[in-house]
């Protein structure tokens, strides 16, 4: 049974700036994902859909890498969403849905939703334990970055 999440907090930034960070230079995604060292296109589509990234993320002294792919791509003035999907070492497939919503110039609203399905039997417990605080942080740290232009 997989962890699902889906929250949302308003960022005082414009939508473009915020999208900047999501669907950007790997210097961007650093600044709010800063474990991913690396971020090669092994395949880009004209729509984006169908594009495979891999990534490399390193986890204390580890670095594990894996492909990433983009299942959904919409880039309008008002509105942008992101969806990936990938599977971490054989444990773990992962989905996440960026969504950003334009409420004035300045002010965006960034929905996360996902969800992280253990793969193995003996993990299934840290995932059902494994709580709010992950996505709380990523998305805290999306909007001080998007707010200070960091």
């Amino acid at each position: 049974m997989p962890k699902k999440w889906d929250q949302s907090i308003d960022i005082h930034a414009p939508i473009e700036v915020v999208w900047g960070y999501l669907d950007g230079s790997l210097e961007n995604m650093q600044k709010i994902m800063p474990n991913v060292v690396d971020n090669t296109p092994v395949k880009v589509t004209d729509e984006g859909v169908g594009s495979i990234s891999r990534q490399k993320y390193r986890e204390g002294k580890r670095v594990m890498e894996y492909d990433v792919h983009t299942l959904e791509y919409m880039n309008k003035v008002d509105e942008k969403k992101l969806t990936i999907a990938f599977n971490l070492g054989g444990m773990f497939d992962i989905q996440g849905t960026y969504e950003l919503f334009k409420q004035s110039e300045d002010v965006t609203t960034l929905r996360y939703t996902g969800f992280n399905e253990p793969l193995k039997w003996y993990i299934k417990p840290f995932v059902v334990l494994s709580g709010e605080k992950v996505v709380n942080e990523f998305l805290t740290r999306v909007k001080r970055v998007s707010e200070n232009r960091e």
